[in-house]
């Protein structure tokens, strides 16, 4: 009994009533014109045959029969306009269906009628409608109930059948599947760069604030403590920028994205690293200039995670960062002493960021000891490269 009467306590139970009505509304109009009832469903051809009209009767029954699917990628029933002519013909069956089941939806109207004409028989007033025939009499308020059976009938099972054929003729075709699965893909692509972002930055920011605040301990000098918070700062207000950045895209979807740092102004990242006791020696050979801004955007990220790596595990020592641009390629180096953790390859989340950025672009990173030294070394091409959706997305396009 509670699953009879579960579906009558629903509230797209009558949504999908509705939806049943509208084209029996539409057909109304046409018979106070003519008697001939084929009229409508000849007529509903060519109108099925506008690519426009699966995109209005997708929204339509989105919004009656599934109203829980609304909006979502994955929702049954499509909201997009005809792109095939098998679409058009569909939703041409799709228009015919709905007519055929309307019908229902008009007998319907005749049922609550009925038990209207039962209960005023009881009053000595011929019944008319589908009652019609019987005799007036008091007990034929016993019968008014009856029609209300048939009625939930089938404002139930015509609602279901309604969005069965929905779900089948309006349902994503194989090229909304692939959209929206690109959709899905383009959204985890997103998220992945923005953590990606937020470990960089807000990691960098939490390591030099760590160093420095050991480092004027430790010297106990008044001065170099005044540079020392003057560093966090400056580095922590970057950090918050760009955490700021980040959740503004998280908060408002369409939102642009904010302009992000390059290469050019990697002398920051050394300032930064140098006022946390580093000594580094930078070198820069070519044009950065002629740096495609996502390969440059990119570079500056991976700087600052090899930066923040070697300062995280090796501390304050000498650093040496190349910075070539030549023949094609942006070649990017960043070199200090062997030092505990700092000579173990590959570990952390750190150095696995960077060959990820790398690999988004074509190119390669490695990491490894060699003479005494650990080396991250990362080549990226600058010409010939396949500007695919995911590497839009990471320049922050």
């Amino acid at each position: 009994m509670h699953r009879i009467l579960t579906p009558l306590t629903s509230a797209v139970t009558y949504s999908r009533w509705l939806h049943m009505f509208i084209p029996a509304a539409a057909a109304s109009v046409w018979f106070f014109i003519s008697d001939a009832f084929w009229a409508p469903l000849l007529f509903a051809v060519p109108i099925g045959l506008i690519p426009a009209m699966r995109l209005e009767e997708g929204i339509q029954a989105q919004l009656l029969l599934t109203p829980s699917e609304r909006g979502r990628p994955d929702a049954s029933i499509a909201a997009a306009s005809s792109s095939s002519w098998a679409e058009r013909w569909r939703t041409v069956l799709w228009l015919e269906l709905r007519l055929l089941i309307s019908a229902g939806a008009i007998l319907a109207l005749w049922l609550p009628v009925a038990s209207v004409e039962l209960v005023l028989s009881a009053a000595g007033r011929p019944p008319g409608g589908l009652a019609e025939g019987l005799d007036p009499h008091w007990w034929n308020v016993l019968l008014a109930p009856l029609p209300i059976v048939p009625l939930l009938v089938l404002v139930v099972l015509g609602g279901r059948l309604s969005t069965a054929a929905a779900r089948w003729l309006l349902g994503p075709s194989p090229t909304d599947r692939l959209t929206v699965l690109e959709g899905l893909t383009e959204e985890l692509l997103e998220r992945n760069r923005m953590a990606r972002e937020l470990h960089d930055s807000i990691g960098h920011a939490l390591t030099v604030a760590v160093v420095q605040a050991g480092a004027a301990r430790a010297a106990d000098d008044p001065a170099f403590t005044e540079r020392a918070l003057a560093a966090i700062e400056e580095t922590g207000r970057d950090a918050l920028e760009d955490l700021e950045r980040v959740l503004r895209v998280l908060r408002e979807s369409g939102t642009p994205v904010s302009r992000r740092p390059t290469l050019a102004e990697a002398e920051r990242l050394l300032d930064s690293a140098r006022s946390s006791g580093a000594k580094v020696d930078a070198r820069v050979s070519g044009d950065l200039g002629l740096v495609p801004a996502p390969v440059s955007r990119e570079g500056y990220r991976i700087l600052q995670e090899s930066l923040t790596n070697v300062l995280r595990h090796a501390g304050p020592v000498s650093v040496r960062v190349t910075i070539t641009v030549d023949g094609g390629r942006l070649e990017l180096e960043v070199a200090n002493p062997l030092s505990g953790a700092a000579g173990l390859p590959g570990s952390g989340s750190g150095l696995r960021g960077i060959r990820e950025r790398a690999a988004l672009l074509g190119g390669k990173a490695r990491a490894e000891s060699r003479e005494d030294e650990w080396r991250v070394s990362v080549s990226l091409p600058l010409d010939g490269i396949r500007w695919s959706d995911a590497v839009h997305r990471s320049s922050g396009r």
